[in-house]
């Protein structure tokens, strides 16, 4: 019996990586996009592994200049510029077959401050091996993918690099089976380790998403996010706010609702934070990473592409100009196929994947300029420049905090939570008369 999910991983492992070294992988995106419409099967849009390249492709010059205008903003006034990485982090990319992309954001001079250029990096990537395999050999295969991505931001002089959310194992929160819990690690645990390793290498944060196993509070399982400072060392943690209840899936069947607020961790690098997933769809969330200082609000996730991929390029965007910092989005690639078939309240059959993880991870700037995404099939880095004194150049243009009502907001808020709370509406008279 030929085992589909094994020959998956094997051949489009070995296709991408040869496509890739013969150079014509961008003869696969780009061939034929003009033509009749394809049935296509690898997650492509039309052929192209991103929005950005289709336009690219198929505009003329001047029109995806204008398109890329409306859609990417412009930054300090003009398009996002590009940046040169060292041929060390471009041969990675080529030799492991992940797609590599860099940009710059800047700020204003200003007269009185210096400039803050951060570095930052996304690693969005697939599994490495099916389901069905060992979860010892699972987790180890992902351990071993990820480090030339690694070794790609570190030689990139990355200052700061976050993982997708639970990126140590597949996502298989949508299966309700409770054996997968076995992937749950202490905040000092396996992948923590793995990654002390490369903080101290290259002199780099990195923020580690696991699901944790919190052994002296019986060992109850939380979504988290653990901050690695760059000398190795655990600065700290954040559990996920707001778990999602859609249909069947429902992630509190591993874990509740998070219990460390909104911290936000003061790094060599900056002030940055961790909005996990779920938590982009709530914007008080967004607000209170904002409210304690955030300039960097970084968001892991794992999200498939019927489910929200309309709203992924808006909400991080959004929440990037309404609070004045940067967010960087960050999510898993691929189709994962589980042994077992199982529902998602949508009233169809049932199957044994969530869907397609669609990558398309980005990074977006107080000023609503935004980068182009990385792929929606492949696994990706993510290497951005990000002048931070531009977090507080927009407060001041827009105002955003003084213009604020927060003890009007608080108001409301404090009444809401009452169970004699009554909405404030005002009804037109002439809707109870009778004429």
């Amino acid at each position: 019996m030929i085992d589909w999910n094994s020959l998956y991983f094997k051949t489009t492992r070995k296709e991408t990586k040869q496509s890739i070294r013969t150079g014509e992988m961008e003869k696969i995106y780009n061939g034929e996009a003009k033509d009749e419409p394809k049935a296509y099967g690898d997650a492509s849009i039309c052929g192209y592994d991103s929005l950005h390249r289709l336009l690219k492709d198929n505009l003329k010059p001047h029109h995806f200049q204008e398109v890329s205008r409306l859609l990417t903003g412009l930054n300090c006034g003009k398009a996002l510029e590009t940046i040169t990485l060292p041929e060390s982090a471009t041969a990675l990319s080529v030799d492991h077959g992940f797609d590599l992309q860099a940009f710059c954001f800047h700020s204003d001079k200003e007269l009185l401050r210096e400039p803050r250029v951060v570095r930052v990096g996304l690693i969005q990537n697939s599994i490495a091996l099916p389901t069905t395999a060992h979860f010892v050999d699972q987790k180890k295969a992902i351990f071993e993918k990820l480090k030339p991505m690694i070794d790609a931001a570190g030689s990139s002089g990355v200052n700061i690099l976050c993982l997708q959310e639970a990126w140590m194992m597949p996502f298989a929160f949508c299966t309700r089976e409770k054996r997968w819990c076995e992937f749950a690690e202490p905040v000092d645990g396996e992948s923590t380790k793995f990654l002390q390793g490369f903080a101290l290498k290259y002199n780099m944060v990195i923020i580690n998403p696991i699901l944790e196993r919190d052994i002296n509070h019986g060992d109850v399982i939380w979504n988290t996010a653990i901050v690695i400072g760059n000398h190795g060392n655990i600065i700290g943690k954040h559990r996920k706010n707001h778990i999602p209840r859609v249909g069947d899936f429902n992630e509190s069947t591993y874990y509740m609702e998070g219990n460390t607020g909104h911290p936000v961790f003061e790094t060599e690098f900056g002030k940055i934070a961790i909005n996990i997933c779920y938590g982009r769809h709530h914007p008080l969330n967004w607000l209170a990473f904002g409210l304690n200082g955030a300039e960097i609000v970084f968001n892991p996730s794992a999200t498939v592409g019927e489910l929200s991929e309309p709203i992924w390029p808006i909400e991080a965007r959004n929440a990037a100009i309404a609070n004045s910092y940067f967010v960087a989005s960050v999510n898993r690639v691929g189709t994962e196929i589980f042994p077992n078939p199982f529902t998602s309240g949508d009233g169809k059959p049932a199957h044994t994947d969530f869907g397609h993880f669609y990558g398309s991870s980005y990074i977006s700037a107080p000023d609503a300029s935004c980068t182009p995404s990385l792929s929606r099939n492949r696994d990706g880095l993510l290497i951005t420049d990000m002048d931070l004194n531009l977090c507080r150049q927009l407060k001041d243009w827009w105002c955003f905090r003084m213009t604020s009502r927060y003890e009007m907001y608080a108001e409301i808020l404090a009444h809401y939570v009452k169970p004699d709370f009554e909405p404030q509406v005002i009804s037109d008279p002439s809707l109870h008369k009778k004429f």
